[in-house]
């Protein structure tokens, strides 16, 4: 839908190190400013206890370097500033939200140059919070002596849940989950339910299931939210919970995820009626009949029949919102869906062609081949899938997939698309046997990762880069293609 009726190298520092056995260290006021995390072990460790020194970023401020040092088997990571004079000072900052803020002012560790010395470094701080589940970054900052500049350098982890591609992109989008409200900061409900989705995927495809936790946390923190079982007021953002219920079924194998998903599809069929035939309309409100809330409505009906043994119910459900979608015209000349339709012709609208549309209802087709075996639906979704990754209307001239919107930064909503997008794609091509569109993914993927990405692996908006800003909803569309796209 048109975005407006959207709401909302290893490296030694023998002094250093020397220095740091031979003299002895006393906690300062800002290492008391955050509570002491034990993991592996607890903050304050000795640096010269480290068995790495990976230092990923530095900065100077008058001539002093201030380095970041990580210790990724230890999880663990120091400060050090060097080239300065006794009194300089040097302390790490830690987020757990993403480098967007860092409890109590942080200064872990804040300690100055010794006199006789040019250099020094402050003990060993947790990046992580296990207990607590809180992933976290670290940064070095200093300044020389009474001078008021301070230098930070950028904000870093440690290899702990990344080490490829796509476990880094999972670890750097829960960078932005909020344990208390189990939802993804920076972005909407719906976004949410696609990070979700996103997540699950990653650990199915990597095996990494250090984030298996977010899926009860997330459906108990929300179930009694709005309507109750993830229903709202916007059909189609019940169906994206829906659909990542489901993935949260396969996963656990959680009988009750497969009911909220039950309750989900029976909402969206409370919202088809006559009008134009048939179809679901987009919200409460009765405007619009879009492509994406009856996408939808037949990917969650034609997966609830595939794991539900003896059903016909939601299987009649996807077959009839199939026929309905394909009589609209809303599939059009190329190929590629328009989003909705017009009411008073009951036809395809001619309105944006956004990735989603496409994704989505490849996805909802693949679904419906596997419930049904006709290779029709096969068929349709391959057509679809050809055009959407061909047409110039939704890549640059290089061949990367870029949303019609991303001109003016695509709002809200507009960076979650192309993760709906890639998620359906890979689900057809994982269909084919010969995985044709893997080719095409990996290349999105390649750029995406060398062009799209920060230090800490968050992704912008822009796959062909450069990297605009962060959020949840861009870091799980990219966290949707590095699962979709073979690793290099």
């Amino acid at each position: 839908m048109p975005l407006s009726r959207r709401r909302f190298a290893q490296a030694a520092l023998p002094l250093l190190l020397s220095l740091a056995c031979a003299t002895p260290w006393a906690a300062t006021a800002g290492e008391a400013a955050e509570a002491t995390i034990c993991n592996l072990y607890c903050d304050g460790r000795d640096p010269a206890l480290s068995p790495g020194d990976r230092q990923p970023v530095s900065t100077t401020v008058h001539s002093r370097q201030i380095t970041l040092h990580l210790d990724d088997a230890d999880a663990m990571g120091w400060a050090s500033i060097e080239n300065g004079a006794p009194g300089d000072e040097v302390w790490l900052d830690r987020s757990f939200d993403a480098g967007r803020s860092w409890p109590g002012g942080s200064k872990l560790g804040d300690t100055t140059v010794p006199a006789g010395n040019r250099g020094w470094r402050t003990l060993m701080f947790n990046v992580d919070d296990w207990a607590n589940r809180g992933v976290g970054l670290l940064r070095a900052c200093g300044k020389a002596g009474d001078r008021p500049e301070i230098a930070c350098t950028a904000w870093a982890r440690v290899t702990w849940n990344a080490g490829d591609r796509r476990t880094a992109a999972a670890t750097a989008l829960m960078g932005f989950y909020n344990q208390g409200t189990g939802l993804f900061d920076t972005s909407g409900w719906w976004n949410s339910a696609n990070a979700l989705t996103a997540l699950i995927q990653n650990i199915k495809v990597s095996g990494m299931g250090s984030y298996t936790y977010a899926i009860a946390n997330t459906y108990d923190r929300n179930i009694n939210a709005a309507r109750g079982q993830f229903r709202n007021d916007y059909i189609d953002d019940t169906g994206w919970w829906g659909l990542a219920w489901i993935a949260a079924y396969d996963q656990t194998k959680d009988q009750r995820y497969l009911n909220t998903a039950k309750i989900d599809a029976d909402y969206m069929a409370s919202f088809w009626d006559g009008t134009c035939g048939g179809g679901v309309w987009w919200s409460e409100a009765k405007t619009y009949k879009n492509a994406i809330s009856n996408s939808l409505y037949i990917h969650l009906n034609a997966a609830l029949h595939n794991r539900l043994a003896g059903d016909t119910l939601y299987l009649q459900r996807a077959k009839q919102g199939w026929a309905w979608f394909k009589a609209t015209g809303m599939i059009n000349g190329e190929n590629l869906v328009n989003d909705g339709i017009n009411l008073s012709t009951c036809k395809n609208n001619g309105d944006t062609v956004w990735t989603y549309n496409q994704g989505v209802l490849i996805g909802a087709l693949t679904e419906l081949y596997r419930a049904t075996g006709d290779k029709n639906h096969k068929a349709m979704a391959k057509r679809i899938a050809n055009a959407s990754t061909t047409t110039p209307l939704l890549h640059d001239a290089n061949g990367i997939l870029r949303e019609p919107c991303e001109s003016n930064g695509c709002g809200g909503d507009g960076p979650s698309f192309k993760g709906a997008h890639v998620r359906g794609l890979a689900a057809l091509n994982a269909l084919l046997a010969k995985r044709p569109y893997s080719a095409y993914l990996k290349r999105q993927a390649d750029s995406a990762y060398a062009k799209d990405r920060n230090p800490q692996d968050a992704y912008g908006l822009h796959f062909a880069g450069p990297l605009d800003s962060i959020d949840a909803a861009r870091q799980h569309s990219a966290l949707d293609l590095m699962n979709a796209a073979p690793l290099p």
